[in-house]
């Protein structure tokens, strides 16, 4: 029985023998259609789709037989099963059909709809590229389309009369990609404008090579790609060239036309230059996949937010390192920005030796990129993790090739005939100098020490030599003066202000003074960009700091005085993001503020500034008050007014429980001072544990302790002198635990300054104190309300000018007669005015002039 028929009634039995026979035959003739037809069927699903969505929900051999349930559509049916089109013959069809779309924009000069059907014909054309040669009908598109923009760009440039916006853009469109594209077919296209009847004629002919070439592609990729299935649709020259290596440059063009676009899948052209990269052979071919191998990687952390990943960096940081070794192998292939790009990537260029071969391409940029990627990186990981100390340690290798560039960049500076920039050696220069300043000398001597063996022994620097520079400190002294002599503006500024870092922070206070005023830095810095502000606010931080271990107390008040008085520490320093409560801060400045912050490993410790900075202000600031309290003729003057804003809330409070924090220490330490009790102000002190996070904690405490005992004895002569006629020293010194030779010199002193109306009597060993020369009661309460009501009469002048301001003539009226208030006759006054002020007043051409009365007077006044 048939396959193809259903039933069991009586009357087909007779004709079952003939049925059979039939029904074998079809089988036979379905099994061979089916035969054919499903390579046409395996190219396009889609296709087979459509069949099925026609044949309804039939399958197998029944959708091409006819239903007996309709006769109306016998002979539509038998139309549609006679005509099989392969799924190359229907691209066919749509390619002419976009051609001819693109030829009817033509008769109507409509740039517009060409541009769009110019980009649907190139993506039409890719698949039919793949299956086998490129349509003729195509190469004629193209080169008519070429010639046609040709003679429109022609008409425009002598027309009066321009284009559209639409057009315009559309002919733009054009003109820069038909360019690009034609370069992929220009032989065709020559060969197309010498004979086009001959070349369109050959076209039935080239097309019968077609089923060849895909029998021998269609097994290549059994070829070592095993997991690599994304190379079944890249380019346009057939999977089989991805393995060549006389393709490498056509796919390279291909990925960085790429560049940009959307929908470009960067994981899968980083795994087909890693495939061109094993099978480069010449040096030139490494060095050119090698270079955009590595800025595709760096094109997949485009966005502002995100950061290089670790492998990705890394991958990129060993394919940089063999880029160098690949440049330093061959002295004759020279990466340079200014060299001409290599247009024919048919052949590849012919080096001739001793001579120079320019490559376009920039390995300072490269290494700046790998630097700022790291430090994105680490700006986004928690610093408190393992996983910040394991991406640190990647720091090691890029000083490397940091060392490596400069080296790299040295030799080529050598030869004159490159015309290698100066920028580019500072550039680097500065690079490595950034990444020295902040760290201490033993760390920097064994970074330096682990990079030089990492470099082959040939190699060696102008600027830097491998054995010459033998610590830390000479190492940023030659980099320094270096760049000093080389570059100038901000690079220049940035060395000064990394050496006065360095400097600073390995205890040379003077020399890092003297550079900084030298400078004249702070007269210029609001000028500089954000970044090398930031930079001079931890320069002056970091010096105030060795001020401090000096034991400079006032010099190190002074210099902090300007960062931690403002209360904006973390801003100003890059370490955080100030909230701000009444200002409001746009999305975009907060990102931006983000991208500043500096690593969590460069940071300086916020509270033990904060520390260094109150404990100065106290040892300033209660002698002072001391001072000012028993001498009430002293113009009051404050040192630090964030210091007396925390001491006068520390006084207001009722109950003050044992400190907890630095702040709290330094409040309860300054109380004690003031009150005379110097012991309990120096535990207090030392008990602050943050000092232990200093180079040598034991010399800054006992620093400490000497410092208060001095402001100690001061403070005690300030509130104590008007009760003694005459102090022994011996006394003084046995009080405050201080040598004679100590209390006579700081006695001394304040006599020479006019703080303490005494005299030092040398012969007794003590203190005679002048009496009448402090005010009393009366006569301090006489000058603290004088004071007062000048204060009173000042503020009151301020608010009349503020209320007046703009209305000074607003009562003299230049020509014309008087108005009301004027002297009329010159006898009265007007209203507001005197009764007879107007009798000495001098005319003007065409009236009087007004004085302004009272409010007038006033203003004047």
């Amino acid at each position: 029985m048939s396959r193809f028929f259903r039933g069991d009634s009586s009357s087909e039995s007779s004709s079952s023998d003939e049925e059979e026979l039939y029904s074998e035959e079809e089988e036979e003739e379905e099994k061979e259609a089916s035969s054919d037809e499903d390579d046409e069927e395996a190219e396009d699903d889609d296709e087979e789709d459509s069949d099925d969505e026609e044949g309804g929900k039939k399958s197998g051999a029944n959708r091409f037989m006819r239903d007996a349930d309709s006769e109306s559509e016998e002979s539509s049916d038998e139309d549609r099963a006679k005509i099989v089109k392969s799924a190359k013959d229907k691209r066919l069809e749509e390619l002419e059909g976009t051609v001819k779309a693109i030829e009817n924009g033509q008769k109507i000069n409509d740039w517009g709809s060409i541009s769009t059907e110019f980009d649907k014909l190139n993506r039409q054309v890719v698949k039919l590229v793949q299956a086998g040669n490129t349509p003729k009908v195509y190469i004629k598109a193209i080169a008519e389309l070429e010639d046609f923009m040709n003679e429109a760009i022609a008409k425009q440039k002598v027309s009066a009369k321009k284009m559209n916006a639409t057009n315009a853009r559309g002919l733009n469109a054009v003109k820069q990609r038909i360019k690009k594209n034609n370069k992929d077919f220009q032989k065709d296209i020559d060969a197309y404008k010498a004979d086009k009847d001959t070349f369109m004629e050959s076209d039935e002919e080239e097309e019968v090579v077609v089923p060849k070439t895909k029998t021998k592609s269609a097994p290549t990729p059994t070829f070592d790609i095993g997991d690599d299935e994304g190379f079944s649709t890249v380019g346009k020259g057939g999977r089989t060239l991805q393995f060549t290596p006389e393709s490498i440059l056509k796919h390279l063009r291909s990925i960085m036309e790429s560049r940009g676009k959307k929908n470009t899948d960067r994981t899968e052209q980083i795994k087909i230059m890693e495939k061109l990269y094993e099978v480069a052979t010449s040096p030139y071919q490494r060095v050119r996949v090698l270079l955009t191998l590595i800025s595709t990687r760096f094109d997949l952390t485009t966005g502002v937010q995100t950061f290089m990943s670790q492998d990705q960096w890394k991958a990129a940081e060993k394919e940089f390192g063999n880029l160098l070794e690949v440049l330093e192998s061959n002295k004759d292939l020279v990466v340079i920005e200014n060299a001409e790009e290599w247009e024919d990537d048919e052949k590849p260029p012919t080096i001739t030796p001793g001579e120079k071969f320019k490559i376009p391409g920039s390995v300072v940029s490269y290494v700046e990129r790998l630097d700022d990627e790291l430090t994105r990186s680490l700006q986004h990981i928690d610093p408190h993790t393992a996983e910040y100390i394991d991406r640190l340690s990647d720091e090691g290798a890029l000083y490397n090739n940091i060392v490596r560039t400069l080296l790299y960049t040295e030799s080529l500076k050598k030869d004159e005939s490159l015309q290698v920039p100066q920028d580019s050696l500072n550039r680097i220069v500065m690079r490595r100098l950034e990444h020295v300043y902040f760290k201490p000398s033993a760390v920097v001597k064994i970074l330096e020490e682990n990079c030089w063996k990492a470099i082959p022994a040939k190699l060696d620097s102008a600027i830097t030599p491998r054995d010459s520079v033998s610590d830390a400190t000479a190492l940023v002294n030659v980099l320094c003066n270096y760049l000093f002599v080389n570059s100038e503006g901000i690079i220049r500024a940035r060395a000064m202000l990394c050496q006065i870092y360095f400097l600073a922070l390995h205890d040379n206070y003077y020399k890092a003074r003297d550079m900084m005023l030298m400078s004249h830095l702070q007269e210029t810095i609001n000028a500089f960009d954000v970044h090398s502000q930031i930079l001079f606010n931890r320069t002056l931080v970091q010096v105030g700091l060795c001020a401090f271990r000096a034991g400079l107390v006032y010099e190190a008040q002074t210099t902090l005085q300007e960062i931690c008085g403002s209360g904006r520490q973390k801003e100003l320093l890059a370490q955080g993001v100030m909230i701000q409560r009444y200002n409001q801060v746009s999305p975009e400045q907060e990102r931006l503020e983000r991208q500043r912050q500096l690593p969590f490993h460069m940071h300086i410790n916020l509270e033990l500034l904060e520390c260094v900075y109150l404990t100065c202000s106290m040892l300033l600031e209660i002698p002072l008050l001391a001072q000012t309290g028993s001498s009430p003729d002293i113009k009051k003057r404050v040192i630090s007014k964030t210091y007396r804003r925390m001491l006068e809330y520390h006084e207001r409070q009722i109950f003050t429980g044992p400190p907890e924090n630095t702040r709290d220490h330094v409040m309860q330490a300054s109380k004690a001072l003031a009150a005379g009790e110097w012991k309990k102000a120096t535990e207090f002190i030392h008990s602050i544990k943050i000092w232990e996070l200093m180079a040598k904690p034991d010399s800054i405490k006992t620093m400490l302790s000497e410092q208060i005992q001095e402001e100690g004895l001061r403070t005690y002569l300030f509130t104590y002198a008007p009760y003694y006629d005459t102090l022994s020293v011996g006394t003084l010194s046995s009080m405050f635990e201080l040598s004679d030779r100590k209390v006579a010199a700081i006695v001394s002193k304040m006599i020479s300054h006019e703080e303490l109306a005494a005299a030092l009597d040398q012969v007794n060993s003590s203190i005679i104190f002048r009496k009448g020369v402090e005010l009393s009661r009366l006569q301090s309460l006489a000058l603290t309300l004088s004071d007062k009501a000048s204060g009173l009469i000042e503020s009151n002048e301020r608010t009349l000018e503020t209320r007046t301001q703009g209305m000074a003539n607003a009562f003299e009226r230049q020509g014309g007669r008087g108005g009301r208030g004027g002297n009329r006759g010159g006898q009265r006054g007007g209203r507001g005015g005197g009764r007879g002020g107007g009798t000495g007043a001098p005319r003007q051409a065409g009236g009087t002039q007004f004085t302004g009365g009272a409010l007038g007077g006033a203003i004047r006044a």
